[in-house]
Order: structure tokens, then C-alpha cells, then sequence
């Protein structure tokens, strides 16, 4: 027989199938909502910590880049003093806590300003190396680390000499909330930097000194854990397919204190691009953001129901393989034998005669053709009425019918998820934050853009030669991704040099005195503008921000679509498709945003909402740009939004694993009883009209058989059959026929 073939594999599997997919329900569908913290909160907590790490791995690139990036320039012109440098520094980047000019053969410190610089911590022969002038983490005596970039200043002539910046490992711009903390960790586990959490002489009462003894407690061990899972690869790290975060993340479940459940997200810093590294991530850093989270007391519990959807799968299960296994493998299988039997010459006995189905015709054949080779003609074994009673084909729909009444109610109705469902606060609460976060960080970039520019002009000036202005913006260009062109405009609008593309600003027009400006030349996209004054002569450097750097800002797993979105609330940039200054979807939307552009004391803050309409419930967050810098006069907003559907909330995933159950067995049903369809019933059906043919004295049509299994046999013993019958010339001739007495 056929191994794919035959009545015997299509019940098997099915009989398998059912009995998994009762296995797979009483086990998932009993284990929805059983943790004390749903799924899409530690999910939350794990996406916080990402953000952070893009954050402190973009601020440590930035600065790295920009000391370099200074230097260089600084080097390519005439010698200044080392005081000149640092107020030139100074004035333009407001990102060190501390910076200091050394020379390298004396290690003489020039000049110095901010914060004391820890020199003694600095080997000033091992700069000559390959990475002798890769950052490096110093800790202080006070026990707080500090991060040292380097940068050499050189001109002809002149002595060489280290340019040292320190800044501190605390996260630019993230937005806390209420009681969460966060922390910077080494690659041995101990915490350089933490914030969140207050020193034991902030607080008053005896309880707060216990909470904050206890949460120092928990980030400690949360540092540990993380620091020794972030040691594995990242793919290694997440579920096949998951995509997401480059670097390695995921969240920790902590003790609980006072009815509330530590909560913590782990990430390191991770580059852009997969495969790659920077000067960030070459440190082995990564961020530990804890929450806690109060427990949820009324947990879905359905594990009753687990178990007797699981239990009514096996019954209906059994009673749809019983019905296979009477009223169809049975009966074909006593066909089988009994045919061979007639084809051996054993025509003594009569056919054992099925009762319903093709089966039963096939076998009222068989006996009318065990007649006929004893010897009766053919129109005698013929009865008046052939009996018509239900065949193999509606056996099946019954069958089909049986599964379905099981599947559909899964599929369809059962576990529904409606407009009462409760979505936790804290995720309320963290897509506010996290859209604050990611608010900053697009203001920081384009603040730190138009300080690119700055730089740049502070030291081009306005009588430097158009092809040493190109190679200063070509080297500008090339160190930064945020720039699609780079141009020098005189005071009538004349491009006197440019790097990169084409420019798409007005020719001919003057340089703008807006900082950073957005325009409409009717493109694809926003064209946004940054312009940065000469000294002396009314020239200026104009940069060309990318949309798509922007839109890479946006980027965040887990807070679904993101806008940028100006004063008129027209989009400039999304994560998403979207059409340039297109509004935004829905009134509910529009209201949001203005809402939070109003002020709320000093400033505008951010908001976030939970949206109910029917069965469709939204968490939707916006936070306006709040700060200094070139870019707040934009006055752009960041609003973002999401089906709350979409996350691991207890009732949606008890909705869409009672979905997915029906859909399997559904999918089973089908598959299975298909196969028998048509591997089984479609030739049954036709091999009981040639046997009924054969017997009413059809002798010229050859039986061919098409599988190799029962029916296939059956249908080469009445090919034998019809071989050994006699034609009814033969009939004439001889008067009668020879029996198959003898024959195999």
C-alpha cells in the first residue's frame, strides 16, 4: 500500500492532530493570565530600556564624532591658543562636563575649563597606538565614572597636543515618570551611573528609606543578570523571527515590596546596522530600567476552560474517527479481502455485503459477479431498484460538521474580547514616556545639527577660498548621516560651495536668520533647513537635513505609529507611510495634540490617553518639543498611537490563542478529511460504478486502477474479474461459463 495513499493515513493523522491540538488547548488556553504581571508590561519595561540605550549610544557617537570632527578643523587652519579652542568648544557644544588641552610630550596642561579632567588617569604613551585614542571609562575617587574622549590638535611646527573631553555616563533627555529608575552597567555587572532612584538623606520617613534600600537592592541584582545576559549574541538572545532591537534586550521580574513587582528592562548598546560597531558599543555598556509595578489581583484565570474545550475536542474527536473507522476503513478493507478471494477461485461462500455507502453497492457487485462465474447470466444477479443511501461523501460533511461545531464557536464567538477589557495603567503611562523620550531626542538631533553648522561656520569665515570651503563640507558630510547637502550662501543668495546634493532651498534669496526651518516645495518630502551665520560679511552655512534621518529617530518597536507633526499639525515625519503635511487620522488625534501644546505652569507637557470607542481601544501619547536649542522654535510635536489589540494583554491573548485553536482545527478538519476526499471517496464513488457496469454485463471497459491502496486493489480484482467472465458471443458459443476454480 501507499504510504500516502490508502484510507488508513488520512484517519491516523487526523486521530494525531485532534489529540495535539486538545493537548495545545487545555495547555495554552489554561495559561493566559496567569503571571502577576501581564506580558505587555515587562514587554514595556524591555522597550524603555532599548530607548535608553539608543539614547546614551547616540549622545557618546555625537560627542566622540564632534571633538573629533573640531579637532580636525581646528588643526586644518592656522595655530590658536589651547584657551582659544576650549571657549570655541564651549561656546558651541554644551555636552562636556569638563575639557583640558595637554601636550603630549610634557604632558603640560594649557588650558583647562569645567570640571577638573583626571590627567593622572590618562597614559600618554599608549595615544601612539591603534586605539590609543578610543574613549575610556575612568572612575573617580568620589566612586562616580566618567567617560574621556580624545582628539589631537596639530599644526606645523608646534608641538602636538591632546584635546580630553570628560562627560558623565548619565542618559541625555529620558523621561522617567513616577518611580522608575534606570541605570548604566558594566560589563561586570557593577552600576556606573544611576538616576531614579534618591540618596537615602532625600527622603523623611523611616518607609521611604526602606523603599529606597530596597529598590539600591533590586538594581543591583537586576545588574548582575543583565550584565550577564548581555553577553550572549543578539540573535541568540530573542525568539526566531522576532526582529526588533539589534543589540541583546529583554526584561526580569524582580521580589515584590509592599504589593508591588519589580520590573526590569535590560538592553546594551547596540549600532544602527547589524554587524556593525561603534565607539559606544565598544565600551560593552548597557542600560537597566526597573519599574514597580503593582500586581494584578484579578488575574484571567481559564484554565477550567482549557480543560473542557480540550475535553469536548477529544469527544467530538472520537466520535468523528469512530465514524471513519465503521463506516469507511472497515467496510473498504472487507471489500478488499473479498474481492481477493473471488480472484483466488473461493466462490463458494457469498460476498459479505456492506450496508450503506459505495461500499455496499461495490459489494452487491461483487456478489451479482460471484454469480456470474458460477455460471448465472449477467440479468439475473440484477435487482428491480438499486438501494441509494447515504455515501462516503456525506459521511465526511457529517464528519466536516462535527469538527466545525467544536472549531466555530473558538473561531467565532467564544472568549471574545470587548470594550470593558482593562488595560494597565503603567502602559498608558510608559507610551507618554516613551513618546517624551523620543521628543527630546528628536530635538537633540536637529540641536545638535545647527551646532554642526555653527562649527562649521565659526571656522570657515567668511574669506576662506570656495575649495577649502568644499573640503570642510565634504568632511562634514561625510562624518555625519543626518545631511543630504551642505552649502555656503553669500549674502545675495549665491551658492559659493556645497557638498552632497543638489540644494532644494529658494535660489537667489538671501540667507534665512531662522536657526532651523522647514519648506513645502511641493516634493515628496519636507525640505528641512538649517542655516548658520558667518562671522563678518552676512554669509552663511545652510545644511539639508535628510527625512529619512529623521524618520530613523522614529523608529521605535513597541509604540506603534509615530508623526511629527508642526504647529499646524501637519505631518513632517512618521515611522510609517505618510504623505507630506497630510493631517492626522481622526479628531480624537488633532485634540490630543492640542491639548498638550498648551501650557502647563512654565511649559507644555506630555500626555497620554486611553481612547475607548466600542470595541476598538487606542493608547495614544503626545509630547510637544520642551527645551533650548535651535529646534524648539519649531514648535513641533511627537504624537504616537496604538491599538491596545496589538499588545500581550491578558484578554487579547486568551482572544487570539481561542482564535488560533479554531483556526487549527478548522485548518485539521480540512487538510484531513480532504486528503480522504480525495484520495479515498472521489475513487470509491467512481469504482462503484464500474463494478454495478461490470455486473449488468459491461465486459469492453478495462479497469484501471489510480493509487496503489484499497481502492486500487479492489479495481485490479474486478479487472481480473472482467477477464475471466465470459462475452456474451462466448456465452452463445459455449452455452456456458468456466468458473475461476483453480485460478490465483
Amino acid at each position: 500500500m501507499s504510504l500516502i495513499g490508502g484510507i488508513r493515513p488520512p484517519i491516523a493523522v487526523l486521530s494525531v492532530l485532534l489529540l495535539a491540538l486538545a493537548g495545545i488547548t487545555a495547555l495554552t488556553l489554561g495559561r493566559v493570565g496567569q503571571d502577576a504581571v501581564p506580558k505587555a508590561v515587562k514587554q514595556s519595561q524591555q522597550h524603555f530600556a532599548e530607548d535608553g540605550a539608543i539614547a546614551l549610544r547616540a549622545s557618546i557617537d555625537e560627542s566622540v564624532t564632534d571633538l573629533t570632527r573640531t579637532a580636525g578643523l581646528f588643526s586644518a587652519g592656522d595655530p590658536v591658543p589651547a584657551d582659544a579652542v576650549l571657549d570655541k568648544i564651549g561656546s558651541v557644544y554644551q555636552k562636556w562636563m569638563g575639557t583640558a588641552v595637554v601636550e603630549i610630550r610634557s604632558g603640560k596642561l594649557l588650558a583647562a575649563r569645567g570640571e577638573n579632567v583626571p590627567l593622572a588617569a590618562i597614559d600618554r604613551s599608549t595615544l601612539k597606538d591603534d586605539d590609543g585614542l578610543q574613549p575610556r571609562m575612568v572612575r573617580l575617587e568620589n566612586g562616580e565614572t566618567r567617560l574621556l574622549a580624545f582628539a589631537v590638535l596639530s599644526w606645523k611646527g608646534r608641538p602636538q597636543q591632546l584635546l580630553v573631553a570628560s562627560t558623565s555616563l548619565r542618559f541625555p533627555g529620558i523621561s522617567l515618570g513616577n518611580f522608575r529608575s534606570i541605570a548604566v552597567v558594566g560589563q561586570d555587572g557593577n552600576i556606573l551611573s544611576t538616576d531614579g532612584i534618591p540618596e537615602p538623606e532625600q527622603v523623611l520617613t523611616d518607609l521611604q528609606r526602606k523603599e529606597v534600600k530596597q529598590s539600591n537592592k533590586q538594581l543591583k541584582a537586576f545588574a548582575k543578570v543583565a550584565a550577564k545576559k548581555s553577553r550572549q549574541h543578539p540573535l541568540m538572545s530573542k525568539e526566531p523571527g522576532s526582529g526588533g532591537y539589534k543589540g541583546v534586550s529583554g526584561h526580569l521580574i524582580g521580589d515584590s515590596f509592599l504589593s508591588e513587582r519589580s520590573v526590569a528592562g535590560y538592553a546594551t548598546l547596540a549600532a544602527p546596522e547589524p554587524g556593525e560597531q561603534t565607539v559606544a558599543t565598544r565600551l560593552g555598556l548597557s542600560v537597566v530600567a526597573m519599574q514597580p509595578v503593582a500586581e494584578d489581583e484579578e488575574r484571567v484565570d481559564s484554565s477550567a476552560f482549557g480543560l473542557i474545550a480540550a475535553g469536548a475536542l477529544l469527544l467530538i474527536g472520537g466520535v468523528t474517527v469512530f465514524l471513519l473507522l465503521r463506516t469507511v476503513q472497515r467496510p473498504l478493507i472487507r471489500l478488499f479481502l473479498e474481492s481477493r478471494r473471488l480472484t483466488r477461485g473461493d466462490l463458494n461462500r457469498p460476498v459479505t455485503v456492506p450496508k450503506s455507502g459505495e461500499a455496499a453497492r461495490i459489494g452487491a457487485a461483487l456478489e451479482r459477479l460471484r454469480r456470474q462465474l458460477l455460471g448465472e447470466p449477467a440479468a439475473a444477479g440484477e435487482t428491480p431498484a438499486r438501494r441509494r443511501t447515504f455515501g462516503s461523501r456525506t459521511l465526511i460533511a457529517v464528519c466536516g460538521v462535527l469538527l466545525l461545531v467544536w472549531s466555530a464557536p473558538l473561531l467565532l464567538l467564544i472568549n471574545r474580547a470587548g470594550d470593558d477589557v482593562q488595560v494597565p495603567q503603567q502602559l498608558v503611562n510608559d507610551q507618554r514616556e516613551r513618546t517624551d523620550t523620543l521628543t527630546d531626542r528628536v530635538r537633540r538631533a536637529l540641536n545638535e545639527g545647527h551646532a554642526d553648522l555653527t562649527s562649521v561656520a565659526s571656522l570657515i569665515g567668511a574669506r576662506t577660498e570656495p575649495d577649502q570651503m568644499g573640503k570642510v563640507l565634504e568632511s562634514t558630510l561625510n562624518q555625519h548621516s543626518r545631511y543630504r547637502s551642505l552649502y555656503v550662501l553669500d549674502k545675495d543668495g549665491k551658492v559659493l560651495s556645497k557638498a552632497g546634493q543638489d540644494p532644494r532651498s529658494p535660489s537667489g534669496k538671501e540667507p534665512s536668520d531662522e536657526a532651523i526651518r522647514v519648506l513645502d516645495d511641493g516634493g515628496k518630502e519636507p525640505v528641512i533647513i538649517g542655516t548658520a551665520e558667518l562671522p563678518g560679511g552676512g554669509a552663511a552655512v545652510v545644511g539639508e537635513f535628510r527625512i529619512d534621518f529623521l524618520n530613523s529617530l522614529l523608529k521605535r518597536p513597541g509604540l506603534g505609529a509615530v508623526r511629527v507633526v508642526d504647529k499646524d499639525r501637519k505631518v513632517i515625519g512618521g515611522n510609517t507611510g505618510y504623505f507630506e503635511f497630510e493631517g492626522l487620522p481622526g479628531g480624537r488625534l488633532n485634540a490630543l495634540v492640542e491639548g498638550t501644546s498648551q501650557k502647563v505652569g512654565l511649559s507644555p507637557r506630555p500626555s497620554g490617553v486611553l481612547y475607548r470607542d466600542g470595541g476598538d481601544i487606542q493608547i495614544a501619547a503626545a509630547a510637544p518639543f520642551v527645551g533650548g536649542g535651535a529646534a524648539k522654535s519649531l514648535g513641533w510635536t511627537v504624537v504616537s498611537w496604538q491599538p491596545a489589540s496589538q499588545l500581550p494583554i491578558p484578554a487579547y491573548t486568551l482572544q487570539n490563542r481561542t482564535v488560533l485553536a479554531g483556526m487549527l482545527g478548522v485548518t485539521a478538519a480540512a487538510a484531513c478529511l480532504g486528503w480522504l476526499h480525495i484520495v479515498v471517496v472521489r475513487p470509491l464513488r467512481k469504482l462503484a460504478d464500474q463494478a454495478e457496469a461490470l455486473a449488468d454485463g459491461d465486459r469492453k471497459t478495462v479497469l484501471y486502477p489510480v493509487h496503489h491502496d484499497e481502492v486500487g486493489a479492489v479495481t485490479r480484482s474486478l479487472e481480473l474479474i472482467r477477464q475471466q467472465l465470459p462475452t456474451g458471443a462466448q456465452r452463445k458459443r459455449d452455452g456456458v461459463s468456466a468458473p475461476l476454480a483453480g485460478r490465483n
